[in-house]
């Protein structure tokens, strides 16, 4: 069974930077996609970013384009999200999620439990 483990949030000033990791573990990440997705309070689950099994494939949402980048290892099971220029309206909690490559959340299939971002001065 595959499970997901997010980490790297926390709290950092606007224009800072943090660098989100999502690690696999119970079988291999590289037949997966995988998706970044984030939920701030009272709004709707939105994807942010995804990059396909190899990691050649990759795309985001307009909101964080030129500023987060995604990227894998999979040899390490594992999937970052490095984002920079962060701005108060990306505080939300981060998730990762293994299954088809997209920014729809339905196409997921196995999902971590989220990682805090909080964006402030």
């Amino acid at each position: 069974q595959l499970q997901l483990v997010e980490s790297g949030g926390g709290l950092v000033q606007p224009g800072g930077s943090l660098r989100l990791s999502c690690v696999a573990s119970g079988f291999p990440l590289e037949y997966y996609s995988i998706g970044w997705f984030r939920q701030a309070p009272g709004k709707e689950r939105e994807g942010v970013s995804c990059i396909g099994s190899s990691g050649r494939a990759t795309d985001y949402a307009n909101a964080v384009k030129g500023r987060f980048t995604i990227s894998r290892d999979n040899a390490k099971n594992t999937v970052y999200l490095q984002m920079n220029s962060l701005k108060p309206e990306d505080t939300a909690v981060y998730y990762c999620a293994a299954g088809k490559y997209g920014l729809e959340y339905a196409t997921y299939s196995h999902w971590g439990q989220g990682t805090q971002v909080t964006i402030s001065s």
